[in-house]
Parts: C-alpha cells; sequence; structure tokens
C-alpha cells in the first residue's frame, strides 16, 4: 500500500468515543462527536468526499469538506473499504431530498473537522457490505470478516440476548448456575466421546462430556435442588446442518419433582422468552402428544403441527376392495395409512407424483397409490378396485373432496407411517404450508423405554440408561422390557427437537435392574458408573431434569437454515475449523511426552 502507511496514528490520546455509530439523530444536530469504526463504503466526488462509518451498532454518514479541514479532506482521498477509522465533526442534518429513511441516522451527518486513521486493510477475500457472493468454504475462513457483517452479528446479539432472557427468567425461579468438568470420565452415552490424554497419569484419557447428565444428579444428591447451566457439550458424531462436534445446551435439573413440574417450568420459560425477544404470544399450556400417538398421526416424534394433513387409517376400508397390494399387506399384518393434500390435485403431475413414490423407498415403502378427485369422481388407477360406497367412505374418512389429492401406502404400520410422516414435510415444503414466521410447539410423552437394536442384537436405552421407567410399568421390566414406557419427554418446535429430559432412576436397585437389561455386567456398571452407583446409596431425592439445545432453539428463532449460522466459530460438516485449521498435526514430542503413539506417522510431524 506503499505510503498510505505514512497516514496511520498509533495513539487515541486525548480521544474518546462519544457515540456509536448508530445511535444520532436528528436531535443531536450541532454536537461535537467522536466517532470510530470501519469504512462501509465510500463515495468521491472530488470536492466533497462521503463515507459511510460502521460499527457493531449502525453505519453513520461522514462528510470531508475543505472548508471544514483541508488536512482531513486530503487524507480522505486514499480511504478505502474496512479501514478503521476515527473522526471527530459536528452533527448537521441532511437537507432535504438527501435524507436516506433505510438508515436509522439518514437524517444527519458528521461533518469532519479531524481524521485518524487507525488502521489499513488489504483487498478483503469478499465484500462485507452488501450481497453475501462468496461460498461457505472462504466465509469460515475468514469468518472474522463475516461478523463483521450487520446481519451476522444482529443474529449473534440476539444469541445473546436469548442467552441472557434465559438465564433471567432461570435466576427468579430459584436456580443456581453450577459449573461441571470438562475434563471427566468416558462412559457410554449414545455417541463417541472426545478423548483428552493425561500427561500426568500416562495411559489414562479424560473425555469431553457429552452432557453434564451424572454431573447434575450428583448435585441432587447434594441437595442442591434446582440446577441450571447454559454448557458446551461435547460429541464425536457424524455432522449435518443441526449438529456440530461441540454444541450449546441450556441444562435443567430439579428435586422432588414429577414431569409437569419441569415441564411447566419450560413452558414459562419459552413464553417469557418468545414474548420478550420476538413480541410473539405462546398458547399455553402447550400441546401434549403421547408417542405413539405422534407416530400414528404424524409419522414421526417430532411433528410439525404449523399445518394440517394427519396420517389417517384407512385399513378397514380398504379391507373391502380388491386392490391385491392393499389385501397382501393387510394380510401380512400390515396397515393402508393416508393423507390428504387439500387443493393439491392441481399441484401434482403424474411425473412429480412418481418420483415421491420412488422418494419414499429409502423408508421402506414400496410403493405409493395416489387418488386425485375431480367433480365427477376419482381419478386414480385404484378407481376400478372400489365400490361406490366405498369410495365415499374414504372420502368421508380423509375429508377429501373435488381438488384434493390423496396419497396411500400399504406396509407395517411403522413403515406406513415413517414413509407419510415424510411425504407430509415434503408436499407442506413444496406448497409453502408452513408459516416461517410462525411457532407450534408441542410435547411428547410416554415414550418407549427400550429399542431392540438389531445390528447389535440387544436392548439400549432409548433415551439414557438413567431414564426412569413408568410407574405402572416396572412390573413389566423382568419378562417384557420393550413394553414398559418411559418418564421422558421432549419439547418440539416446528418440526424440530429442541429439547429433552426425563425422571431419572433415584434408587439403586432400580438403576442396577436397568444396566442389566441393557447388557451391562456388574463388573462394567461398576467400572463406568461406580461414582452414581455409589452416590445413589445415599439418600438420593426422587429428581428430573431436561435440556433445551440452545444453537437449535436459537436458529429457529433467527430463521437460520443452520446452527453453523448462529454460531460465533463453527465447524464445518467435516468437524474442521477451516479459519485456524483445526484439527491439525501435533509434534512428536508432544505425543512422546503424552505416551501415545500413532499407527501412521504422517510426514508432516517433526
Amino acid at each position: 500500500m506503499g505510503n498510505n502507511k505514512d497516514i496511520l496514528v498509533d495513539s487515541l490520546e486525548n480521544w474518546k468515543r462519544t457515540h456509536s455509530c448508530g445511535r444520532l439523530r436528528a436531535k443531536d444536530e450541532g454536537l461535537t462527536v467522536i466517532l470510530m469504526g470501519w469504512v462501509n463504503s465510500r463515495r468521491d466526488l472530488g470536492n466533497l468526499i462521503f463515507i459511510d462509518l460502521r460499527d457493531r451498532e449502525g453505519i453513520t454518514q461522514i462528510v470531508f469538506d475543505p472548508q471544514a479541514d483541508i488536512i482531513s479532506h486530503e487524507k480522505a482521498h486514499v480511504l478505502r473499504n474496512e479501514w478503521v477509522l476515527a473522526v471527530k465533526g459536528k452533527v448537521f442534518s441532511r437537507i432535504d431530498g438527501q435524507k436516506n429513511p433505510k438508515l436509522p441516522t439518514g437524517d444527519i451527518e458528521i461533518r469532519v473537522s479531524e481524521l485518524k486513521v487507525l488502521n489499513i486493510t488489504e483487498t478483503p477475500p469478499f465484500q462485507v457490505d452488501g450481497a453475501v457472493d462468496a461460498s461457505e468454504a472462504l466465509r469460515l475462513k475468514y469468518r472474522y470478516l463475516e461478523l463483521r457483517r450487520p446481519q451476522v452479528f444482529d443474529t449473534l446479539y440476539k444469541r445473546h440476548l436469548i442467552g441472557s432472557c434465559i438465564r433471567d427468567f432461570l435466576d427468579k425461579k430459584g436456580f443456581i448456575d453450577v459449573e461441571t468438568p470438562f475434563l471427566t470420565k468416558s462412559t457410554p452415552e449414545g455417541a463417541r466421546d472426545y478423548l483428552v490424554p493425561s500427561r500426568v497419569n500416562r495411559g489414562l484419557f479424560y473425555a469431553l462430556p457429552q452432557s453434564p447428565q451424572l454431573f447434575k444428579q450428583l448435585l441432587m444428591v447434594a441437595g442442591f435442588d434446582r440446577y441450571y447451566q447454559i454448557v458446551k457439550c461435547f460429541r464425536d458424531e457424524d455432522l449435518r446442518a443441526d449438529r456440530q462436534p461441540e454444541f450449546t445446551q441450556v441444562d435443567l435439573e430439579m428435586a422432588f419433582v414429577e414431569e409437569n413440574d419441569i415441564m411447566n417450568v419450560f413452558e414459562g420459560m419459552m413464553v417469557e422468552l418468545f414474548q420478550e425477544i420476538l413480541g410473539h404470544t405462546i398458547p399455553t399450556p402447550i400441546r401434549r402428544l403421547q408417542y405413539q400417538e405422534a407416530m400414528n398421526r404424524f409419522g414421526t416424534d417430532r411433528p410439525d403441527t404449523r399445518f394440517d394433513m394427519e396420517i389417517k387409517d384407512i385399513t378397514d376400508i380398504a379391507k373391502k376392495s380388491d386392490f391385491s397390494i392393499f389385501l397382501q399387506a393387510i394380510k401380512n399384518g400390515g396397515v393402508v395409512k393416508a393423507i390428504t393434500v387439500k387443493n393439491g390435485a392441481p399441484s401434482f403431475s403424474r411425473k412429480n407424483l412418481d418420483e415421491l413414490s420412488e422418494s419414499i423407498g429409502e423408508y421402506g415403502a414400496r410403493g405409493l397409490a395416489w387418488i386425485k378427485i375431480n367433480d365427477d369422481g376419482w381419478q386414480s388407477s385404484l378407481n376400478r378396485f372400489f365400490k361406490e360406497g366405498d369410495k365415499t367412505e374414504i372420502n368421508l374418512e380423509l375429508d377429501a373432496g373435488p381438488g384434493d389429492l390423496i396419497m396411500i401406502v400399504a406396509d407395517s404400520a411403522a413403515i406406513s407411517n415413517r414413509a407419510l410422516g415424510y411425504l407430509r414435510l415434503e408436499i407442506a415444503k413444496r406448497l409453502g404450508l408452513a408459516a416461517k414466521d410462525g411457532y407450534s410447539f408441542v410435547w411428547i410423552t410416554r415414550f418407549p423405554l427400550l429399542e431392540f437394536n438389531e445390528k447389535e442384537g440387544r436392548l439400549e436405552a432409548v433415551h439414557h440408561p438413567f431414564t426412569a421407567p413408568a410407574g405402572e410399568d416396572i412390573s413389566l421390566l423382568d419378562d417384557s422390557p420393550e413394553q414398559v414406557k418411559a418418564r421422558a419427554y421432549d419439547l418440539v418446535l416446528n418440526g424440530v427437537e429442541i429439547g429433552g429430559g426425563s425422571i431419572r432412576i433415584h434408587d439403586i436397585a432400580t438403576q442396577r435392574k436397568m444396566f442389566a437389561i441393557l447388557g451391562i455386567s456388574d463388573v462394567e456398571a461398576q467400572q463406568k458408573f461406580g461414582f452414581l452407583l455409589e452416590a445413589l446409596k445415599y439418600g438420593a431425592p426422587p429428581h428430573g431434569g431436561m435440556a433445551l439445545g440452545f444453537d437449535r432453539l436459537v436458529a429457529l428463532m433467527t430463521g437460520a437454515e443452520s446452527i453453523r449460522e448462529v454460531i460465533a466459530f463453527p465447524k464445518t460438516t467435516s468437524a474442521t475449523c477451516l479459519m485456524t485449521d483445526a484439527p491439525s498435526h501435533v509434534d512428536r514430542n508432544q505425543l512422546k511426552e503424552l505416551g501415545i503413539g500413532l499407527f501412521e506417522q504422517p510426514d508432516t510431524l517433526t
């Protein structure tokens, strides 16, 4: 940049910023102010030079006029976007016709009497101001520049406000914020742990916590009664838009409670949060659905309830048809289920329907039957297999009339639910049925406690091994464990599970029985969870809690497509940081000090 460096100053002595770049208004006319920030844009008209100066609060127009200060005007000719400036000047109202109604500061400008250039910049790899025209990879590599964008800052500022609101709410409810360890013991919690080798105890490892689950239970044993934490958690799992290797959750635990006590706390939190941050009223009590009902009606345990199109069972009517595929499915113990797309017949061509039929193969379904209802009756390959009375009965059962489209899947209940659940969401996406500015909550309760893992040939916990079984089902644990319901609950928002929790097992006998059902021997249980089992001997109170996915919640409240947008320095889908090049190789001496060797030593190690 040549001699541009000659105009740099290295001191702000006797200069103190008086206002942010988003604060000044017409009422401030006549004030002498000092602003500091980045050059957002510039317009050099020769005699007058205009700079839009930006900081985190907004933009103010700065004017360099030789009649006001010839020295500053001369310096201003070399200013470029993203240079860092400090300016002193007087606030003037803009003349009519030159005001900018798009800016809060658009009625005023600063006429500069003194300029300090605090830093210059190389040409940025992408334009900070204006449209996003760079790849995500480039923007993540230069994330600190991306964070200068007002819309990105606004998202992270809203994240800050959401966190503050949650803290204030829980503080008022008598919860205590307690920090739990990041270096802890590796315990099986459903995902792979991130391991940290110990230099002091060579050959031994810490694990980064997947959640503070066991520690918050110990806090209940300790009598803390109401605990919370907005905490980092770590899971080494395959990534996607709503996953990161390190993520944040609102963690909460309460003693001497039932499910309703915990659910009521979170309902109150959501009401206050959405009103305070978005000015949106959340109706309460939040709707509750049992797990099996949700699966039957929506095909998923995280239903999007912003729109209808519920799944209906028409097996009894299909039995009366002559359609062999339906009859064979029913004979095999399956069901015939359907959804109705209101006014959907004109929106889906035969090609569209064939594509949808192929797509549900991913969910195990072997095909899709469909019916378009015209004024004169059914338009469908099923027409000749049903009597007129049965057609009328199906129309009534599915609330279908002229212009509507019926989609039908015949298979096992599980496959039919999954396939139609997918179709329900896909059709809603194509037709824009889910209001983007709408928020629909639902609680899902009465989950199965256990499920059979076909791959490993054993039972595993649906939530985690510390979830209490429903009291009325405890007698089934020995002989019919898969029929046992859990005292668990999930909170779903717009089809996204944002949180989940349960009442915990608080007596050692039931906890040991749960470990045995999961195939965890007494020796293994003592090795992995001995400290918890020991604590349960000393008067553990009934307790339960919940964890809320903070990143997911912020993404939904800000309209972000991915949680990467609401994290200051996120990782990519391959769990790498493009900005810092993490993870990276380390020096051989570091590994040697830790007592670690690699199976394949990369050439880049020194």
